[in-house]
């Protein structure tokens, strides 16, 4: 049962994820048309899409990071025998853990002191710390998948499903 919530906060963690490549898309395409056929623009459309760019990138990390999708340099770990195969895993996950715990506080920090500085945009003057906030958030989940990885690596190692094991299903 505990495994079905977990398996479900993932699965929404990387929704959430594609929402903002939508949201990304949808930005760039709309304002591209408005300038190529219009002669017009977003009202701060260069700072949502930038903003929204950062959220991205943060709530992909997280996506990525639990499913081992990101760029890896394997040639050590495709020498080894699986026992050590599995002992890499756990090192080199405990390390994205730590780096990405010290990100997300660090990310922390400036979520508060762009809050406290109230930064606006340029044309619609809207605060720009909620923008950050949804980044950091991103960066939170991805400390939680991190961590949800590195438990099943150590515990239950069979739930672990690589990505490369789902382009072989595939």
């Amino acid at each position: 049962m505990q495994r079905k919530y977990m398996d479900g906060f993932i699965d929404a963690i990387e929704w959430i994820a594609a929402v903002f490549v939508g949201c990304v898309v949808a930005l760039t395409f709309v304002g591209v048309l408005l300038r190529y056929f219009l002669a017009a623009s977003i009202p701060d459309g260069y700072d949502l899409g930038r903003m929204l760019l950062g959220i991205l990138i943060f709530w992909g990390i997280a996506a990525t990071s639990y499913r081992g999708a990101h760029i890896t340099v394997d040639l050590v770990w495709s020498s080894a025998s699986p026992r050590w195969k599995r002992y890499i895993d756990i090192f080199a996950t405990l390390v994205l853990l730590f780096v990405v715990s010290v990100q997300t506080y660090t990310l922390f920090d400036k979520v508060v002191d762009t809050m406290r500085s109230n930064v606006l945009t340029y044309d619609l003057r809207l605060p720009t710390w909620p923008f950050f906030a949804l980044a950091w958030i991103g960066d939170v989940c991805a400390v939680l998948l991190i961590a949800i990885r590195t438990y099943r690596l150590v515990c239950h190692p069979d739930e672990i499903v690589e990505e490369t094991q789902l382009k072989a299903v595939d």
